[in-house]
């Protein structure tokens, strides 16, 4: 009779611990969206009258 009992045990055990499938993982949760370098105002500003009077006038 005990080893019907622990064999209960066991699988109660298993039942708690396995019973039920884990929360899915959203896909916003897996992805970091990071800058890869600190940006730089002065290397991406473009002014169209700025490059109009360089090379125009």
């Amino acid at each position: 009779m005990s080893q019907r009992s622990s064999d209960a045990e066991a699988a109660a055990a298993r039942q708690a611990r396995f019973g039920t499938l884990p929360e899915p993982v959203r896909l916003e949760d897996m992805v970091e969206e990071r800058a890869a370098s600190t940006p730089d105002p002065a290397r991406t500003a473009y002014n169209q009258d700025e490059w109009l009077v360089r090379y125009c006038l």
